[in-house]
Parts: structure tokens; sequence; C-alpha cells
């Protein structure tokens, strides 16, 4: 028999940590981490680096290393990646941009005092 196909059951409107509840600071900061984290592991991949040689170039302790590459970023700062980025021969950009209007907080109107 054949399995009807399966249905998102929600989709995102571009950031998912948007979609799941955080305010907009905590959305930002945790897309920003998650990024820089997955740019440094894919070079970490790409370059084949084992824990021992991250250790060495990391200039970090094997705990440390292994929280990086087992993916457990609540353990590391947004600083501490970038010192990694820099170790790694990495170079990381911020833009800043207007945020898309559906994601702006919504303001409540003033009334104005009569003078």
């Amino acid at each position: 028999m054949k399995s009807e196909p399966t249905k998102p059951s929600h989709l995102t409107h571009g950031n998912v940590f948007d979609d799941l509840g955080f305010s907009p600071e905590k959305a930002l900061q945790l897309k920003v981490k998650s990024d820089l984290f997955l740019a440094i592991r894919r070079h970490i991949e790409a370059a084949g680096h084992i824990q021992r040689d991250l250790c060495r170039i990391l200039g970090e302790h094997q705990p440390q290393v292994s929280n990086l590459v087992n993916g457990r970023i609540s353990k590391i700062s947004i600083e501490k990646l970038l010192g990694y980025a820099s170790r790694l021969g990495l170079n990381a950009t911020v833009r800043i941009r207007p945020a898309s209007t559906a994601a702006k907080p919504k303001r409540t109107p003033t009334k104005k005092l009569a003078a």
C-alpha cells in the first residue's frame, strides 16, 4: 500500500528561531551564532581536522573542542566562535540591514494631547 506524501506541519517564515517563539533579539543572536558555527563546522570537515588538531590550532582543551565538534554551541559564546574562525583562517563579516516589515515590532499609536 502506498503511503501519502508527508505534508509539512509548519511553514517557516525565514528564521526558525522566530518561529520557535524566541524574542526578536534572542532569535537574532541564535541565528548569528548558528551561521558562524555552521561555517566553522564546514571548514573543519573540509580540512579533515580531528579533535587533537583542533586543540592545537584553537588553543583549547579537549572538552571545549568536543563541544564544538559535537554541536553543543550553547556552551560556546559568539566571541569564542569568532576567535575559532580567525584561528582557522576564516574571515567573518556581519551585515546589518533593516528587518522585513513582517518581523518589525508593532508600535502602539499614541494620542496627541490638546494644547
